[in-house]
């Protein structure tokens, strides 16, 4: 019965529409205009007074599916707005409720509890959480919560919303219900198509340039929801090598000799891209990385170090918003040798103008004069806090918080126009020592130790 039921609700919009709203004449306006938003207004009204079993509740969740699907994102936007706005808490049932349980007995307690505890969930919760049990209706849940994420920059009351539906996925997306897989030139091209849609870090330019990541000497993992088989939700790119790699374009070279994997002693973890911008804020991506290791040690035991090679996304940016004083002092700490190429002058204007030319890197002169400076610059970078506490740079909040150190900064390891652009060509190593790294997450947990390699802390 249900799976006829659904078949039925699989018509076209065209058809759909009308029998929605009991309009079966015009269809409603992709933007909410004309006074369909009150339509549609009264018809979530409907969908939620309405008595039935579990059938009932999840034909009616399609059809909110179908409806929100058929908007533009102005329709969207509004659709979620009158969510927000109109169905949440019933806070004048909820006060009466909480005076009711009050001043009962504790021997009358029970059920007013259980309705204290129904008033509690939004009726909006109620009913986005049919989706659950849907064909694709988790995958649509994610995607709405995408799309509610770019809106609530223009509209903060739309941040109430997105917290009870970004716990609801949290739940619904717990690490133990996750499971991963590796993805190699074997897997599904539609598997793979998705690898090329979603990398974040490393954009793949090519099928050539996939098949060379996911080569003999390569890995890839990503963890599925078993709702989603076919959609990635995080995934991460290994490189097998000999020795920690200093230079992605030396990695992602496909004219660079394969190492054999029995022969290698190193995993370089070189990007790693959340594929579901509906599931940011929630963490999995530390999981992942941990069953990667177990795997990997289990495959090829000859592999004793763990490392990332890794963009610092926020350098640049934090760099051209120091003010000319601040950039001054760090100037001053530099050794005399490292500090003569500047003379005695503040070299701010000469400095930035000339990294803001896109040749910059190619002048030896110059990249030998300004690496001192970037690279303490950087270390000062990895030492700024927001105001909770915690560093600037996210991948560096991510790694720190797994248990890395920082390890290394690799000079010009990034000469993509993004690396470029984004770090000056900079990139860094986090090291993941296997017995460490419970030390390192607790120190940076309990006291916000940012754990440094010797050679980095020299920069200070």
């Amino acid at each position: 019965m249900f799976k006829d039921s659904l078949k039925s609700l699989g018509r076209s919009w065209s058809n759909l529409t009308g029998s929605l709203l009991g309009e079966r004449t015009r269809k409603i306006d992709p933007e909410l205009g004309n006074g369909d938003e009150e339509l549609v207004r009264r018809q979530l009204q409907q969908w939620l007074e309405v008595r039935g079993g579990e059938v009932s509740a999840r034909k009616h969740a399609m059809q909110i599916g179908q409806l929100y699907q058929h908007l533009s994102p102005a329709g969207r936007k509004r659709f979620l707005q009158l969510l927000a706005r109109e169905f949440g808490l019933d806070r004048a049932a909820l006060r009466e409720q909480c005076r009711l349980y009050l001043a009962a007995e504790e021997t009358e307690s029970g059920p007013l509890e259980e309705q204290l505890r129904d008033l509690l969930i939004p009726p909006r919760l109620r009913l986005l959480h049919q989706f659950n049990a849907l064909p694709q209706g988790i995958k649509f849940l994610v995607d709405l919560r995408q799309d509610l994420v770019g809106f609530m920059d223009e509209d903060p009351e739309l941040r109430i919303l997105d917290k009870e539906i970004r716990r609801l996925l949290a739940t619904w997306f717990d690490v133990g219900l996750l499971e991963m897989r590796q993805i190699d030139w074997q897997s599904p091209a539609a598997l793979l198509e998705k690898l090329v849609e979603y990398e974040a870090v490393h954009e793949i330019h090519s099928w050539q340039d996939l098949r060379h990541r996911l080569h003999l000497d390569r890995r890839c993992y990503a963890f599925f929801h078993p709702n989603m088989p076919g959609e990635p939700l995080i995934f991460v790119e290994v490189a097998l090598t000999s020795g920690i790699a200093d230079s992605i374009q030396t990695l992602l070279d496909e004219s660079t000799p394969d190492v054999a994997p029995e022969e290698a002693d190193t995993a370089i973890f070189y990007s790693i891209s959340n594929a579901q911008q509906g599931l940011q804020g929630i963490s999995f991506g530390n999981f992942l990385i941990k069953r990667v290791v177990d795997s990997l040690k289990a495959e090829l035991p000859n592999i004793k170090t763990f490392s990332t090679l890794s963009p610092i996304p926020g350098f640049s940016r934090w760099l051209r918003g120091l003010a000319p004083e601040t950039l001054a002092l760090y100037l001053a700490a530099l050794e005399p040798d490292e500090r003569a190429p500047w003379g005695d002058a503040t070299p701010q204007l000469d400095f930035m103008t000339r990294l803001a030319q896109p040749d910059w890197h190619e002048d030896a002169e110059f990249c030998t004069a300004v690496r001192p400076l970037l690279e303490r610059l950087l270390y000062r970078y990895f030492h700024s806090t927001r105001p909770n506490g915690q560093p600037l740079d996210a991948v560096e909040r991510f790694h720190l918080g797994n248990g890395a150190r920082i390890e290394r900064i690799n000079w010009l390891g990034d000469l993509s126009a993004k690396g470029l652009a984004q770090s000056y060509g900079l990139m860094v190593n986090y090291l993941y020592p296997i017995k460490d790294i419970e030390k390192n997450h607790e120190l940076y947990v309990t006291a916000g130790k940012i754990n440094l390699s010797s050679k980095v802390k020299s920069l200070r």
